[in-house]
């Protein structure tokens, strides 16, 4: 893995902490309801508490969230870092008696050094007698040395380390207005790469310090804001009014632009991304709609993120989050802030730019956004996941290709033996909106809130040990239904079941690897054997038989051995549509009861040889003896 891998993979890590911050947001906010008036007036005491004790303890869990997240959630990682933690804690604080605030840092570094050891050390072999010792047991012992170890360390660096991390805070903190506009465009720049996490980590945990009334020490934009600092939140405010009003009115925008047809689809779809912005600041649906069609769009966009971030840090406006700023944090924690009320004009400012900004853009510089002549739009297909996943990752490649593969909120994290092999087309064609390449193997493809979805079900394909079949598109032009065909023996199934295509184009090429079992007389027809026994039948157009061949040039043999997108067929695509009676192009497999299950991709425009239209597993210990026939 390379360094943009590792990156990647230690930003998508520190996301997994945060998942407890709402939990503390939640429990301050019920502790303002007015408990007394109920005769409960310790209920108060008790959530502030509970919410409270989530940030004294923020080491702990970005140590242990760290180690999970860079070791696909391994509870032997996880408990040594715990392990790890307390010990570093007792000696550091206790013991050598350092005034140190590394806090949430230390706790990262905790976080890295067990979860470097797992890999490490998890496949260890020790002798026989004591290798009860050996493989992933020895993770904790290792890692309770090795925090002893960075204790004497921080003995010496320690002061340093902090007065360095504590200099640059200072130095962004000085820069007033123009550090926050700064820190605005930056992390709407890193999003699609994933790496805001690691910008937002510093800013939201490390930058100023507040002293509580016990005398601890706590830092960071974030914990300082929960903790009741007036100067904290400064960070924080000025993604309101984005992710409120400024991502929700992009949304509205791409609904309008899209054409009348297809405006229903495109609604329903923008009208959920809207309101997750909204409601909860999950911007990625909406951005990605936008940043590989328009990327200049896009930097306009981090400009006047940067720009909000400035306004409110002018306005004097406090205000911050536990997850993202959407409205329910924005209501949630509307308690702690100062001047928030102010973000509302800003926010509906930002709004009617947006909006008229991203429509005259749209429209004046053709940007095919979902909806429009190319555009892809994202679709709601929860129920599909289980079926899509196998088609999923064929398109990334296969199971061979796949090295690493993490999820996060809105995106798959991939590391792939050779990116090259991964169907960007047939990824978009599956539901993606986007797919971001970052050298050396490492990609992210973008599928919206359903990602971590996906992740479970391809790690099930990985995991189980079945026959797979995967089909590429036969041609160029529209997959339908087979029921679709207006044939009623085809659209019957009585010859074979599968998926049938509209072509744009006078070309059919292999689906699968095998070999050629039989090409009729009239050209018409195609059978070929896979090396898993399928039988699969291609039958160019409907009725077709009756042009005697005309208008058709096949390019292979009975017995050649075949790979999916080479040419098998050439045909006159007009004299197919005037000759027979449908250019609808049948892909079936012939002896369907050697197939368990199948999955198909969604019935949309594909290219000639795209990956992943369709996928089959098959039965265990089947085999075949039946004939291809037409």
């Amino acid at each position: 893995m390379n360094g943009m891998g590792i990156l990647q993979q230690f930003g998508r890590s520190l996301m997994l902490p945060m998942i407890a911050l709402p939990a503390a947001a939640l429990a301050l906010f019920l502790s303002q309801l007015p408990w007394a008036a109920f005769g409960l007036p310790s209920v108060s005491t008790v959530l502030v508490i509970a919410g409270s004790s989530i940030f004294t303890y923020l080491p702990y869990i970005f140590a242990v969230g760290v180690a999970l997240g860079l070791t696909e959630s391994a509870g032997m990682a996880g408990m040594s870092a715990l392990i790890g933690y307390f010990i570093y804690e007792q000696l550091t604080y206790v013991y050598l008696g350092l005034d140190l605030q590394l806090g949430v840092p230390g706790g990262i570094l905790i976080g890295l050094v067990s979860a470097l050891t797992f890999h490490r050390f998890k496949n260890v072999k020790l002798p026989e007698y004591i290798q009860f010792f050996g493989g992933p047991r020895i993770v904790p012992l290792l890692v309770s040395f090795e925090a002893v170890f960075i204790s004497l360390i921080m003995f010496w660096m320690g002061s340093p380390l902090q007065t360095a991390l504590l200099g640059v805070g200072s130095f962004l903190v000085g820069l007033g207005g123009f550090g926050a506009f700064l820190y605005g465009v930056f992390y709407r720049l890193l999003v699609p790469t994933g790496l805001h996490h690691i910008l937002n980590n510093f800013v939201w945990f490390q930058v100023g310090s507040y002293e509580l009334e016990n005398g601890i020490v706590v830092s960071g934009d974030l914990p300082r804001f929960f903790a009741g600092d007036p100067t904290a939140g400064l960070y924080m405010a000025g993604l309101y009014p984005i992710m409120i009003f400024a991502l929700p009115a992009i949304a509205f925008a791409i609904i309008h632009e899209a054409r009348e047809d297809l405006k229903p689809k495109v609604r329903a779809t923008f009208l959920t991304a809207a309101m997750g912005s909204a409601l909860t600041g999950v911007t990625e649906p909406i951005e990605f709609a936008f940043l590989f069609a328009a990327p200049t769009l896009f930097a306009v966009h981090a400009i006047l993120s940067g720009l909000a971030m400035w306004i409110a840090h002018l306005l004097d406006i406090h205000h911050g989050f536990s997850f993202a700023g959407g409205l329910i944090d924005f209501l949630m924690n509307y308690h702690l802030s100062k001047n928030a009320m102010l973000l509302l004009p800003v926010g509906i400012a930002y709004g009617f730019v947006y909006y008229f900004l991203f429509r005259w853009a749209i429209r004046r510089f053709q940007i095919p956004t979902p909806g429009r002549e190319e555009g892809s739009p994202l679709e709601d297909w929860a129920g599909d996941i289980p079926y899509r996943s196998p088609l999923i990752l064929q398109a990334l490649g296969g199971k061979e290709n796949i090295v690493h593969i993490e999820a996060c909120i809105t995106r798959l994290r991939l590391t792939l033996v050779n990116d090259r092999l991964a169907d960007f087309t047939a990824l978009k064609h599956l539901g993606a909106a986007g797919v971001i390449r970052l050298g050396g193997g490492n990609i992210q493809v973008v599928f919206g809130t359903f990602s971590e979805l996906i992740r479970e079900e391809i790690i099930k394909v990985l995991r189980k040990d079945v026959r797979q079949v995967h089909f590429h598109s036969p041609m160029q032009g529209v997959m339908i239904p087979l029921e679709e065909v207006p044939d009623a023996i085809f659209a019957g199934k009585l010859v074979g079941d599968g998926v049938a295509f509209f072509p744009d184009r006078g070309e059919l090429v292999a689906p699968v690897k095998g070999r050629i079992l039989h090409i009729y007389p009239t050209k018409h027809a195609i059978g070929i054997v896979t090396p898993e026994k399928l039988e699969v039948l291609l039958h160019i157009g409907i009725d077709s038989s009756q042009m005697e061949g005309k208008g058709m040039t096949v390019h292979v043999q009975e017995g050649d051995e075949v790979v999916p997108g080479q040419t098998l067929v050439r045909f006159d695509l007009g004299k197919l549509k005037k000759h027979a009676k449908s250019i609808a192009t049948p892909m079936l497999i012939t002896n369907p009861g050697l197939v368990k299950s199948w999955s198909f991709a969604p019935f949309k425009p594909v290219k000639k040889g795209q990956a992943s239209v369709m996928s089959v597993i098959l039965k265990e210990g089947e085999t075949s003896d039946n004939k291809t026939n037409a």
